[in-house]
């Protein structure tokens, strides 16, 4: 495979499996369309992130949850860093995450969410923006399922009530001759399972492919980026790639201007254990299988490496 999959999500998933699986065993990224998230709904959603992050930065700053790791509400520029970077990523970013009842069996991994008052409707929209990602996650994974050999509904015990977050990003736009070309995320993984992304279309997504040489990720408007994140990575023992990529500012006008976007970090369940499944025990990669360990030991484990906990 020389390129990219692009893949729609409404065709039958045993005719896009194999494409889709080729793609993310290659480049651990594929593009995703027709993928069933209501384009006025995301509309919606970016007109909301842009009015929030347009707030004061002192209104900004009642949503920073001190101890929480950003795991809910705001998080300030310059806080998060890659995995052994030496400076913070030039972004700031609100984070949802799952609503659960407060007698849940889980509810002591999720803490509740907030919502900004400022922002009429902001609830309601990434609430119900939220439940759009997952079902399209769902479905991509059924068809990594058909593409590993196993059961189509194989994934889904294991993201049942997941500790999935749904990040609003801006990147704030820079200024001076450094500004073209900049590092706006340096190079890394994504944690979790699998990562959607909207807003992908804005140059500046690149991924580091096998060869050593990083090649631009250009869906088209409203489609997804799909990439695999370092637990499914760890579950595939490598079959699947979780590849290391970065957010640039693009050369020209588009760099000096903010750039805005919308990944979902679909999450296991905090008590599933992640061990290489049989039939990657021997991965082409010629990895080592990893140890077990639970999702949320890993997930605190990562965190703790770019600086969130």
């Amino acid at each position: 495979m020389t390129d990219i999959a692009s893949v729609s999500l409404d065709q039958p998933l045993e005719s896009i499996a194999g494409e889709l699986g080729a793609s993310f065993s290659e480049f651990g990224f594929a593009i995703v369309k027709d993928h069933g998230i209501p384009q006025d709904l995301i509309d919606r959603a970016e007109e909301m992130s842009k009015a929030f992050f347009a707030l004061p930065t002192e209104t900004k700053l009642k949503y920073k949850i001190e101890g929480a790791g950003g795991a809910r509400g705001y998080t300030p520029f310059g806080t998060e860093k890659a995995k052994d970077a030496k400076v913070h990523d030039l972004k700031e970013f609100w984070h949802v995450g799952r609503s659960l009842p407060a007698d849940h069996e889980l509810a002591e991994y999720m803490a509740p969410n907030v919502w900004p008052t400022e922002v009429d409707g902001f609830e309601e929209t990434f609430e119900a923006l939220y439940a759009a990602f997952e079902q399209a996650g769902l479905r991509v994974l059924e068809a990594i399922a058909i593409h590993l050999g196993l059961e189509r509904t194989f994934f889904e015990k294991t993201v049942e009530d997941g500790n999935s977050v749904m990040r609003l990003l801006r990147y704030p736009p820079l200024e001076g001759e450094e500004a073209e070309g900049a590092i706006r995320a340096a190079a890394h993984g994504d944690i979790n399972t699998i990562t959607l992304l909207l807003g992908a279309e804005e140059a500046g997504l690149e991924l580091l492919t096998k060869q050593g040489e990083w090649l631009a990720v250009n869906p088209p408007p409203g489609a997804l980026a799909v990439n695999i994140g370092d637990m499914l990575d760890r579950l595939t023992n490598g079959k699947l790639r979780s590849t290391t990529h970065r957010v640039v500012n693009p050369h020209g006008e588009a760099a000096y201007r903010a750039r805005y976007s919308m990944p979902f970090f679909l999450h296991f369940r905090p008590d599933f254990i992640i061990e290489p499944l049989e039939s990657c025990s021997e991965s082409v990669t010629g990895n080592t299988p990893q140890p077990a360990i639970s999702s949320h030991d890993f997930l605190l484990q990562r965190l703790r490496e770019i600086n969130l906990a």
